[in-house]
């Protein structure tokens, strides 16, 4: 279980983090929980293999048994750590709060490479922060020949 229930930007920047995710259980379904806005898109990121509708900070509507492991990609502290704590994971991958171990967050670091180095750390597996590509849609685009992407316009 993958938690980042934020707008286009965030998800985007997370998708390598979510490749390393991957990489580290490669036998293992993984869930992404986002935006119900974010779930087409959620579904070109090859290493997804399903979404759960999520609401950013609210519990997640998971009914299934608890995840062998939960990542918090949605932020530091413990707001967004007791979302995926609250699934009973087996495993819990969290940045470093009040009483949830993990790496350090450095406010300073490239948001790409800060997802990238929770993962790598904490799974001990390769991060690529270059690793960003997504799959070509399978519907006719409106326009052909261009590609606009605008982080941050929800």
């Amino acid at each position: 279980m993958v938690l980042r229930p934020l707008g286009l930007g965030d998800l985007l920047t997370g998708v390598p983090a979510i490749r390393g995710i991957r990489a580290a259980v490669p036998g293992h379904r993984l869930v992404l929980a986002t935006t119900r806005a974010l779930e087409p898109l959620a579904a070109l990121v090859d290493a997804v293999d399903e979404v759960l509708p999520a609401v950013e900070l609210e519990p997640l509507d998971w009914t299934g048994p608890p995840p062998e492991l939960a990542v918090d990609l949605h932020g530091k502290g413990p707001l967004s750590h007791v979302v995926v704590a609250d699934l009973h994971p087996q495993r819990l991958l969290t940045f470093d709060s009040p009483g949830y171990p993990g790496p350090t967050w450095y406010p300073d670091e490239h948001e790409v490479r800060r997802w990238c180095r929770l993962v790598s750390e904490g799974l001990q597996v390769e991060c690529d922060p270059d690793a960003l590509d997504l799959a070509v849609p399978s519907v006719t685009p409106p326009v052909s020949g261009v590609a606009v992407v605008h982080p941050g316009a929800a």
